[in-house]
């Protein structure tokens, strides 16, 4: 199912998610494609080097296996920590890219009205965080770079099911265009992500998992504040 729209107008102009698809688009566009494949192993979230103690070595890279004695990193100035973030602002093609940023340009301005852009940022860039914690807790002696803002989409579309699980979703069905609830919407791709963990290896199915999760319970845990806070400003809640 792809999302076309949703019938959720926004409160006003959603600037952080603009922010957060050009910082996207232009990383892609001047880094990425200028480095190459050599971006991914110099900021992407590779799960060996959070397990193996540093930045990880050609050698591993090349055979693909984690280890505890490796030669010095193919990065050794690289900042393992600091990948947890840069990785949510990288992408493995085009059409990750625009995949992505079209899911956050859909669910994003709601959650960026719930949450004010502060906030916003500050859930965003830790659902991105947790996905890719979960994905190196699953996969502890991966070598493969795991990049993508995937994860940290994944937590906004759990805080939309939550707290907009009636408002209604564009999608392909078929060859036609249907509009559903964006809880049914929601529902059959959080389900879909455990079908990808059989049929797409490549997929970091953990990270969406997880994503949404944390996206779902932070929205639980605060509902009551973040509706309130749509109803002051006048909200047209869909029923």
């Amino acid at each position: 199912m792809i999302p076309l729209r949703d019938q959720n107008p926004g409160i006003r102009f959603p600037a952080m998610t603009v922010f957060l698809i050009l910082a996207a688009v232009a990383i892609y566009v001047f880094v990425q494609l200028p480095q190459g494949d050599s971006a991914f192993y110099e900021y992407a979230t590779i799960p060996c080097e959070f397990t193996g103690g540093g930045p990880a070595s050609l050698g591993e890279l090349n055979s693909g296996v984690c280890d505890s004695n490796p030669s010095p990193g193919l990065f050794e100035d690289k900042i393992v920590a600091f990948s947890l973030l840069s990785s949510i602002f990288l992408h493995g093609g085009f059409a990750h890219l625009l995949g992505n940023m079209w899911s956050l340009w859909i669910f994003g301005n709601n959650m960026e009205d719930a949450f004010r852009r502060g906030g916003y940022l500050v859930f965003y860039l830790a659902g991105g965080v947790i996905a890719s914690v979960a994905h190196i807790v699953m996969n502890p002696g991966s070598t493969i770079p795991v990049v993508g803002a995937s994860g940290a989409i994944a937590a906004v579309m759990g805080a939309y099911i939550i707290l907009f699980p009636r408002a209604r979703i564009t999608t392909w069905a078929v060859i036609v265009p249907l509009a559903v609830p964006a809880s049914v919407f929601l529902a059959i791709w959080f389900v879909s992500q455990f079908w990808i963990a059989g049929s797409s290896p490549d997929v970091a199915w953990e990270a969406h998992v997880a994503g949404f999760v944390f996206g779902a319970i932070v929205a639980l845990a605060m509902r009551r504040k973040l509706i309130d806070r749509l109803a002051s400003q006048a909200f047209q809640f869909v029923r």
